[in-house]
């Protein structure tokens, strides 16, 4: 008598996708190591980190915050938030308003130093171009002419210069006072306007009456050649600031160490064979063959990359053509990043590394380092390329390269660990730009500058992650599994976090699990003595979390959907084990 097969219970163990996102590959294809979908989950060269959280760190400001701009000091750094018609000062838990009156707060800047200071210069292409130079904010003026005074008068330290003939300054104009008498009157000043012909400026000292020989005033600082309000975005290359004109393809530059006086044209319509804009200018340091070099690195909007060498563009003999390549299309602004020894440059292809690319060819996206999750970032450039927020930024103490998705409702953050070139999705924190302020990474949302990757909540709130993991065959492509349990061996620090665990089997990957809960409460860390033997958690170190849960699949692959819930922990993925029945291939 034939007696009926029995179905044995197997186990196998997979490692957590530490091979990360992948939107590039077939979900037939992919490695089991790798991830269908991948939120807020980290990861790293040996497990995957429930991301970290953020803590507000400036409030009081009105509106959103568009650009995070840090000055770096010779000692110290400021950190400076656009929002609506201001910039304020981050320094205090109450952001300062340190500057008024602008007409946007979508700017480019940098910072440089020369042997009268360091400053940081910074553009929108709508409002003057601004200097700020560790004390006050500058609003550079177009023109240089010497006028003359008709009377200074004075108040305690305010002086009211009253001017020859209507001045044409606006307030925060920089200007300098020179053959006045008393002597206090002279100097260079930030001015404030109150009518055509006259503006008030605050002195050193008190005079010890009004002024009685006027003298002359200038202004102080300025950009020639160009109304420094067409200025759109600005670049340091080998000690002169580059500026990029709004709807041309000019760029200008001042005189060597300057951050003003009289700027020179370079047009580069000649060269551009596809028109457009230019987008922007990047530096790339490369190594020509005699040592490392930088060389000037030119986008336009419709992605043609023009590259010079040289440290004078207005000497033929000191300025030379490099090449000319296309690339994909560029729709920011702050497309460029200066990673390692390499210029990263954002296009509607992803994210390109020029040392790569311009050896390359543009039908060959395998050299992006955004490769893994093409489909993603071209999914996201077709339907956000016009919205503002898009940018690069390196975090080097966590090995992390973030790109800004500026999604309708929701900012989030396609995030690569740069030593397996892994990636996730970030969402839950909407950051509309960001910035290195004191080797800490900070971002711009809605009235506040918040701390990114800061804290193991969300400003007081649970951190909810989801994955599908990559399917798997289990060494047996061709047989008919049972699936029942599954057990993801977790490790965390200070509590268990909620674990809810699904299949997905023959690459269906959605998600059923619905939302997962989570009430914060802290573990009873062992103490010494008086801790329940191979109960308590020893403070300090991870501890191992495996608990079975009961799923249901039948299929012949099947990848694991886990939802997480937490607050106040860290919590690590490892590995899964998975139980199954092996039946026929029927």
């Amino acid at each position: 008598m034939a007696v009926a097969q029995k179905f044995n219970a197997t186990t196998t163990s997979i490692t957590a996708p530490i091979g990360g996102w992948n939107a590039r590959d077939s979900i037939a294809q992919m490695p089991p190591t790798d991830a269908v979908t991948l939120n807020n989950l980290y990861p790293t060269p040996t497990d995957l980190q429930l991301r970290l959280g953020y803590t507000k760190y400036s409030e009081g400001i009105t509106g959103q915050v568009n650009t995070l701009m840090n000055y770096s000091g010779p000692t110290t750094e400021t950190m400076f938030a656009a929002a609506g018609t201001k910039i304020y000062n981050t320094g205090t838990s109450t952001a300062t308003e340190a500057l008024t009156g602008l007409s946007s707060d979508k700017f480019q800047y940098v910072n440089m130093s020369n042997i009268g200071g360091h400053y940081l210069s910074a553009v929108n292409g709508i409002d003057p171009a601004l200097v700020y130079n560790g004390t006050d904010w500058i609003k550079v003026s177009g023109t240089s002419t010497v006028f003359g005074i008709t009377s200074i008068t004075h108040v305690g330290a305010v002086a009211t210069l009253t001017t020859a003939a209507p001045h044409g300054l606006i307030s925060k104009n920089q200007v300098t006072v020179t053959g006045a008498s008393p002597a206090a009157y002279n100097g260079t000043y930030v001015i404030t306007v109150t009518s055509p012909t006259t503006f008030t400026y605050t002195m050193a000292s008190t005079p010890s009456t009004d002024a009685t020989t006027m003298g002359t005033y200038s202004v102080a600082l300025y950009i020639t050649g160009v109304d420094p309000q067409d200025l759109i975005h600005v670049n340091l290359f080998k000690n002169r600031l580059y500026y990029t004109q709004k709807n041309s393809l000019s760029f200008w530059y001042l005189p060597t160490d300057a951050i003003g006086g009289a700027a020179v044209e370079f047009d580069l319509g000649g060269i551009a064979r596809m028109g457009g804009y230019l987008q922007a200018m990047g530096t790339w340091t490369i190594d020509a063959g005699q040592g490392a070099d930088d060389y000037a690195v030119f986008v336009t909007s419709n992605g043609e990359v023009i590259v010079y060498n040289g440290i004078d563009p207005s000497d033929v003999n000191n300025w030379a053509l490099k090449g000319v390549w296309q690339l994909g299309q560029t729709f920011n602004r702050k497309c460029f990043y200066k990673w390692s020894g390499d210029l990263l440059l954002l296009t509607q292809d992803g994210l390109v590394p020029l040392a790569s690319a311009l050896q390359s060819s543009r039908l060959d996206p395998r050299v992006n380092l955004t490769d893994k999750i093409f489909y993603a970032i071209s999914q996201a450039a077709s339907l956000y390329s016009g919205n503002f927020g898009w940018q690069i930024i390196y975090y080097a103490s966590n090995n992390m390269l973030l790109l800004n998705i500026p999604v309708n409702g929701e900012n989030q953050q396609f995030v690569m660990h740069t030593i397996s070139k892994a990636w996730a999705q970030f969402t839950g924190i909407d950051a509309n730009c960001f910035e290195l302020h004191n080797e800490s990474l900070y971002f711009g949302s809605d009235g506040y500058v918040g701390q990114y990757w800061n804290g193991y909540s969300d400003d007081g709130n649970n951190i909810n992650a989801s994955v599908q993991q990559a399917y798997s065959y289990f060494d047996s492509p061709g047989q008919l599994k049972r699936f029942t349990l599954v057990r993801p061996t977790i490790q965390t620090d200070n509590g268990i976090p909620t674990v809810l665990c699904g299949i997905n089997v023959d690459f269906d990957y959605q998600n059923q699990l619905g939302a997962v809960s989570f009430n914060p409460a802290v573990a009873n860390l062992g103490s010494w003595d008086n801790a329940i033997w191979d109960t308590s958690t020893w403070g300090g170190n991870l501890s191992i979390n495996r608990i079975w849960q009961g799923v249901t699949g039948l299929g012949f692959a099947a990848g694991i959907n886990m939802s997480i819930a937490s607050q106040g922990i860290d919590v690590h993925w490892v590995a899964t084990d998975f139980v199954m029945e092996k039946g026929g291939v029927l």
